[in-house]
């Protein structure tokens, strides 16, 4: 992934910020990202951030519905923010809208 992901955790809440595109070829790395804070007992939200998505394809979608899943397993809440006109578009006519709280 040429992309940049860069976590940080602050009272409870961990933020994933992704950087480029966001694709079948990020699913390695942002797994890689996100798994430790799924064990992490003192993270209880997640936050994706995805002001700096430049594209989001079918595969990136399905790997945060998987993260989804993963993260209600975890007693986790989650919740994506910050998406562009762009990635708010894709968003939309995938219905995240109704399985995320969009921010």
């Amino acid at each position: 992934m040429s992309n940049l992901i860069n976590v940080k955790s602050v009272n409870g809440i961990a933020t994933i910020s992704l950087s480029g595109k966001f694709d079948f070829n990020s699913q390695k790395e942002f797994r890689v990202a996100y798994t430790p804070l799924l064990q992490d007992v003192t993270i209880r939200t997640l936050q994706i951030d995805l002001a700096n998505i430049s594209y989001m394809d079918s595969s990136a979608l399905g790997i945060l519905m998987l993260l989804k899943e993963r993260a209600v397993e975890a007693g986790k809440a989650i919740s994506l923010c910050n998406p562009n006109q762009k990635i708010q578009q894709i968003l939309d006519i995938a219905n995240m809208g109704k399985l995320f709280k969009i921010e």
